[in-house]
């Protein structure tokens, strides 16, 4: 048994010996384009590599994202124009590394990691792949420490640990930019890296100028691909944006990753994957955005001994307020916890709108103490008791000293709302948080 085993082993070496290498051949010709897919043959290059495409307007940079046979099936990086048939499709090979430094602080960059804001170029020589090794999650490090985020409702009954990954969950217009914001600028966080992936070009400008200030920005790195950009560059403006996390993390730092949003990740990926002919599967998404979404999401997370952590918040936008999104739900799945943003607290005036009785933080148990624990259960008890009666209270309909838990939540009420909002230019720490929730859940009648 063990000749034959060596036998085979030498059959193996061997044929590695004698098998030719492919080698890209010189170039190729465009025979054909269907929307944002390109079609070239005679030209050999591995999916994830550039060509470049001969146009009227110069070059074309193109990504290869799958082939038929003989067949290559290439998506521009930028805007398609100026293309003709029998282009020449010249491969260029693999992608050149991610300029990584720490001269990317307050600097705001575009899905290929170059330079948007003007500033001139980026003061590094370093580069890092973009294609981070595998991480044994064996080797990765307990969550134990509390992340300080600067808003109290989150310190206090959400709380977040170093190397959490977090869900926030959100329709339009309800406040998900600003209380990123909020986080961005009262985090403890070494470093923050932010990721604004196909929003409003006008969003990015105000959440970079007003939003996130002079101060947040000096220690933070922005990634921006808005709405109008190619659905590579959006893909590769989350995956750039995790890399420089991974980067920093490396390094030692605890670095707060706020990429805004995942869905168009996956709405970025389902147009790609559709475009060269994979089938839809649930709501038009096909398999390999269910497949690329945790690919993504534990890349963050804590690091070795050594290194720092990666505390992640991914917005996650729920289409007509449903929670029942397949996005939403597959994020949900992955995700270690989940903040939802509710729609009828914000249109009330209450911010952040942060629905306490549907979120829930599940590293929160393992890096508060129990004396925490017990008073953020009093308090959201008594918060959801007051929800639950609501609507008879406010028709009249019950009738005081009937309940005396009923009584005492009508009378913390104010109190508790009070407390649950923030001022959107104001940071409050840890624990003044949790002592005014201490002080709130003295006064709940168990």
């Amino acid at each position: 048994m063990i000749n034959r085993q060596h036998q085979l082993l030498n059959k193996i070496k061997l044929h590695h010996q004698t098998v030719t290498p492919l080698r890209p051949i010189a170039s190729g010709q465009l025979v054909r384009v269907v929307g944002l897919t390109l079609e070239a043959t005679g030209c050999r290059a591995p999916v994830g590599s550039l060509c470049s495409i001969e146009t009227m307007a110069g070059e074309l940079i193109a990504e290869v994202v799958g082939f038929d046979d003989k067949l290559l099936y290439l998506m521009p990086v930028e805007e398609l124009r100026g293309v003709l048939p029998g282009a020449r499709v010249q491969p260029l090979g693999e992608q050149s590394g991610l300029n990584v430094g720490l001269s990317l602080l307050g600097r705001v960059l575009d899905g290929s990691g170059q330079p948007l804001d003007g500033l001139g170029p980026l003061n590094t020589h370093e580069q890092a792949s973009r294609h981070p090794p595998y991480i044994n999650p064996l080797s990765r490090r307990a969550i134990t420490e509390p992340l300080d985020v600067g808003v109290r409702a989150i310190n206090a009954m959400l709380t977040v640990g170093k190397g959490q990954r977090m869900g926030l969950f959100a329709g339009s217009g309800v406040g998900k930019s600003v209380l990123l914001g909020m986080m961005t600028r009262g985090s403890t966080a070494d470093v923050i890296v932010v990721g604004l992936v196909g929003e409003r070009g006008r969003e990015v400008k105000e959440f970079i100028e007003e939003i996130l200030g002079e101060e947040g920005r000096a220690r933070a790195v922005v990634v921006a691909a808005p709405a109008d950009t190619s659905p590579l560059m959006r893909l590769r403006a989350c995956e750039t944006s995790t890399r420089i996390a991974e980067y920093f993390r490396d390094l030692g730092h605890n670095v707060l990753l706020l990429m805004d949003s995942l869905t168009r990740y996956a709405q970025a990926q389902r147009e790609v994957a559709l475009a060269v002919g994979e089938p839809p599967a649930t709501k038009g998404y096909p398999p390999s955005v269910f497949a690329k979404l945790p690919r993504l999401v534990e890349r963050a997370g804590n690091g070795g001994p050594g290194q720092g952590s990666i505390t992640a918040f991914y917005t996650v936008l729920t289409e007509g307020d449903d929670q029942q999104d397949p996005i939403a739900d597959a994020s949900r799945a992955i995700l270690d916890g989940h903040i939802v943003l509710s729609r009828t607290l914000a249109d009330s005036g209450h911010y952040p709108a942060i629905d306490i009785e549907q979120s829930i933080s599940r590293v929160a148990p393992m890096v508060v103490s129990d004396e925490h624990l017990e008073a953020m259960r009093r308090v959201k008890q008594m918060y959801s008791l007051y929800q639950q009666n609501r609507d008879l209270i406010s028709i009249g309909a019950y009738s005081q000293g009937s309940d005396p838990r009923i009584d005492n939540a009508i009378r913390l009420q104010p109190a508790m709302n009070a407390f649950l909002r923030q001022n959107f230019k104001e940071a409050i720490n840890f624990e003044n948080s949790a002592l005014m929730m201490s002080q709130i859940a003295g006064q709940c009648q168990n």
